[in-house]
């Protein structure tokens, strides 16, 4: 360990003296440093968008109204915003809701509903619980569901345990966490997939099937869970059921719920849910932009998705990389009122459907495609970036070095760079919408603070979770690129690597890396009528 640390510290050093040695960053970059560090507006944008506004899915009144409250700040700061209609989603305003056990005990239960769930007319309902079986075949799922009229149906694998995995690890005994992890391989296997419990369907996010079908068999509403592996967290997606709720419970009263209806206890739950659907809704991007003066038709895009999942804030997903470009926007327009090329803002919606809004913008902007010089997205959670990507473009890589040496110290710092070209996005943000075309794009990622586990579509994605720190420095660095991507005198080319002749690269938390490239989609302009 003491070796560890040493070594820690001479590479520490050894860096603290590069940047030392580095040239003084230029005049313009360092005023963005003091403006971005010493007098930031982000934590004040953070804490109205996630605290006051609130998640802002998809086709919501909420994200209308997040939406136009980002317009107005853009426009209160000399920047031209609008919204960008791209087509309809299914709307869904959310209310209360109130999960209660009523037998054999009273308990209030912590959970929500789904997004776009029925709800229950703000009136109490109250049903017994049933457990889906396992099935030998989709035939005898098809004879078992009349029985389920009038139940509420639990459709989510049991936990036998809500401690995390590594508190198993630390604590428990070789056998007890044997025993653990093979429960929980269990449950993977027969409660996921495109056959739950061998009934043909799936609860998949954005499928929904099995929830519908229970739906038109007259059950009284279904209940899930999905806990994540950090104490109290459980995310929250959506279902598409029209008539009867569908809600999520945490893994501690799921677990108590389940247990009770598996003993033959009996357990009866009171909902009281208030929530409308409000059909197909014009849905849009917001986008802001600043005029180039020398080189109008050459675009810088600053890039992050203004929509989330509403089972708590947003706020890391990605309530942090909309004030990061907003705040960078800011910045830019104190220190770069008229740049050479157009400076563009993209909140865009539709992200967690599959990446709609910005591939939609992709399609309806050519003309920013032919003449983009640079698009940088960033959506990893609130942590500080650590790493930069040129999207396997040597050229933009090239460029990429250049700029970053120009940063003050503490941001070369931060984000150092190989000078490799890497790989595009493989699609897991919208930086793969851009990706996808061979324009130079700079995908954006940092330090964990435990996004897979903590706040990743979950309801702990509070304003509590934002580091302040990092989320200043963020829009601090993203200013400064944005600023010499637009100034620079020459305009990045296309040519790409050869994804096939690269070594091997592990899969990253947006999945595997891409070996060959990525092939452009269309942005899916409606909600899809199979399921809605």
């Amino acid at each position: 360990m003491r070796r560890s640390l040493l070594i820690v510290a001479l590479a520490a050093g050894a860096a603290s003296l590069r940047a030392q040695d580095a040239p003084a960053p230029p005049p313009a970059i360092q005023r963005i440093w003091t403006l971005g560090m010493d007098s930031s507006h982000a934590p004040r944008l953070a804490q109205v968008l996630l605290d006051s506004l609130g998640p802002r899915l998809l086709g919501s009144p909420d994200m209308e109204a997040a939406q136009a409250w980002a317009m107005n700040i853009l426009g209160g700061w000399g920047i031209e915003a609008s919204k960008e209609n791209f087509g309809t989603w299914r709307g869904w305003r959310r209310g209360h809701s109130h999960i209660d056990l009523m037998a054999p005990r009273v308990r209030t239960l912590e959970g929500t509903m789904l997004g776009f769930s029925p709800g229950t007319k703000k009136k109490d309902k109250v049903a017994e619980t049933v457990i889906l079986p396992l099935f030998k075949d989709s035939t005898e799922f098809q004879q078992w569901l009349p029985s389920v009229k009038g139940k509420l149906v639990l459709v989510s694998a049991p936990f036998s345990s809500c401690r995390t995995t590594d508190d198993w690890r630390r604590n428990g005994t070789p056998a007890s966490v044997a025993k653990d992890s093979a429960i929980r391989a269990a449950n993977t296997r027969e409660w996921s997939g495109r056959t739950v419990r061998g009934t043909g369907l799936s609860l998949a996010l954005g499928g929904g099937e099995l929830a519908v079908r229970l739906e038109q068999a007259g059950a009284a509403g279904v209940i899930s869970s999905r806990p994540t592996n950090s104490v109290g967290t459980y995310a929250i997606f959506e279902t598409y059921t029209t008539k009867v709720p569908t809600v999520g419970l945490s893994c501690e009263d799921y677990g108590l719920v389940f247990r009770l209806t598996e003993n033959n206890q009996r357990p009866k739950i009171r909902l009281n849910l208030d929530a409308e659907l409000l059909g197909e809704r014009p849905v849009s991007n917001v986008i802001g932009r600043i005029q180039g003066t020398t080189k109008p038709e050459e675009y810088v895009v600053l890039s992050a998705h203004f929509d989330s999942w509403d089972g708590a804030s947003g706020a890391t997903d990605n309530g942090t990389g909309t004030v990061t470009m907003m705040e960078a926007m800011r910045l830019l327009t104190q220190v770069l009122p008229k740049p050479q090329r157009t400076i563009i803002i993209g909140l865009w919606a539709g992200e967690e459907e599959g990446l709609i809004g910005s591939r939609v913008f992709t399609e309806d902007h050519p003309e920013v495609m032919k003449g983009l010089q640079a698009i940088f997205n960033q959506d990893a959670g609130t942590g500080r970036v650590t790493r930069i990507g040129a999207s396997g473009l040597p050229n933009a890589a090239k460029h990429l070095s250049a700029w970053i040496k120009q940063l003050p110290a503490e941001l070369q710092a931060q984000v150092p760079y190989d000078g490799s070209p890497g790989r595009p996005g493989g699609g897991g943000s919208d930086d793969a919408s851009f990706a996808c075309h061979g324009v130079p794009t700079f995908g954006m990622g940092g330090a964990s603070w435990d996004y897979g586990t903590l706040t990743w579509h979950t309801n702990r994605d509070t304003y509590d979770k934002v580091v302040m720190d990092d989320l200043r420095a963020n829009a601090t660095l993203v200013a400064s690129l944005a600023y010499l991507a637009s100034e620079d005198p020459d305009f990045i080319t296309r040519e790409r690597v050869d994804l096939a002749a690269l070594p091997a690269a592990p899969a990253g938390r947006m999945g595997p890396a891409a070996t060959t490239w990525p092939v452009c989609t269309p942005g899916a302009r409606k909600t899809n009528p199979r399921l809605k």
